[in-house]
């Protein structure tokens, strides 16, 4: 009976948080700039943010943000406007080193912070609270078996992201290439900040 409770929760989390979206593209872009492991805690703060989002929403804020709308502009507005920015930053993406190029990979504090501003963030952790809840008592025990399977899913999933752009790192030398992948990332993140409005 848990079983069937837990496996749709499962795979819920599993398909939200490998499809793209803000944080997966932000991730990609990091792994290819500086590398897999400078992007670790860029992936651990995505996580624990989200985590924190998982919390809140099965604790009842989810409904909040719904029922007030002004909420839920504000958050589309934060979230596409940092998209924007972020599309800004990524049109000259440089592949020197940090020192070089000054630009450094995002913190685990910023990723974290992030997450209040990612509508897709919102939704995920709203409609899986409304929906894939387990029916545990007490509700604490739910809610935080709940945030561990999800959070156990959504890691490895931005870690492939992460690990997608230290290996395509690999296969942009050539200066050409570079700026061919530069405006595809620039073209999705620009798509990413108007399909919040959708």
């Amino acid at each position: 009976m848990m079983l069937e409770a837990l496996l749709p929760l499962a795979v819920f989390a599993f398909v939200s948080s490998i499809t793209p979206g803000p944080n997966n593209i932000m991730l990609t872009s990091s792994g290819i700039m500086f590398g897999f492991n400078r992007t670790i805690p860029h992936m651990l703060g995505v996580t624990f943010g989200f985590g924190v989002m998982l919390v809140l929403c099965a604790a009842g804020i989810g409904s909040l943000v719904l029922a007030l709308p002004s909420i839920h502009v504000i958050l589309k507005t934060l979230g596409s406007a940092y998209l924007l920015y972020l599309a800004w930053k990524l049109r000259n993406m440089s592949f020197k080193s940090e020192v070089e190029s000054g630009h450094k990979p995002m913190t685990f504090f910023g990723a974290a912070v992030f997450q209040a501003a990612n509508p897709k963030a919102w939704i995920m952790a709203i409609t899986s609270a409304s929906a894939f809840l387990p029916p545990l008592q007490p509700i604490w025990l739910s809610i935080g078996l709940y945030c561990l399977i999800f959070s156990v899913i959504n890691l490895p999933c931005v870690g492939v992201w992460a690990a997608a752009g230290s290996v395509l790192r690999r296969y942009l030398a050539q200066v050409l290439w570079q700026r061919i992948f530069c405006a595809v990332m620039v073209m999705l993140t620009i798509y990413s900040a108007v399909s919040i409005w959708l």
